[in-house]
C-alpha cells in the first residue's frame, strides 16, 4: 500500500513539474508586440492563461497552438507566428502571417513600458 501511494506522489509530483516547467517556458514569449505604422494590426498582446498563449489584437484574438520551436499556429486566423530571437536567445519579435498579410513586430521590452508608462504620468 506504502508503495502504491508513493508512486501516485511521485506521478503526481512529475505532473507539476512537467506543467511548471511549461508554463516557465511559454512565459518567454508573453508581452506586448509592436508593428509598423500603417499595418492592419499595430499591436498583439501575447498572455499565457491556464497554460496555454494566446494572442490579441485590434483585429481580435486567437489561441495559439505551439507546433514546434518559436512556431505556433494562430488557430482563428488560419495563420502562423515564428518569434524571433537575439544571440542571447530572448525573444525580441514576431513574424505573423495569417489572412493573405505579413507582418513583423517587435517585443516591447519591460524597461519600455515602465517608461512610457512614467512619462504619461
Amino acid at each position: 500500500m506504502k508503495k502504491i501511494f508513493c508512486l501516485a506522489v511521485l506521478f503526481f509530483g512529475l505532473g507539476l513539474a512537467a506543467k511548471a516547467q511549461s508554463d516557465t517556458t511559454l512565459q518567454q514569449y508573453t508581452g506586448k508586440y509592436k508593428f509598423a505604422e500603417g499595418s492592419i494590426v499595430l499591436e498583439a498582446v501575447v498572455a499565457l492563461e491556464n497554460g496555454s498563449l494566446s494572442v490579441n489584437t485590434s483585429a481580435g484574438g486567437s489561441p495559439l497552438e505551439k507546433q514546434s520551436d518559436d512556431i505556433f499556429i494562430i488557430t482563428a486566423f488560419q495563420g502562423t507566428a515564428v518569434f524571433k530571437r537575439n544571440e542571447a536567445r530572448k525573444v525580441i519579435g514576431v513574424s505573423i502571417k495569417a489572412m493573405g498579410y505579413e507582418l513583423e513586430g517587435r517585443k516591447e521590452d519591460e524597461i519600455t513600458a515602465l517608461l512610457k508608462k512614467l512619462s504619461r504620468k
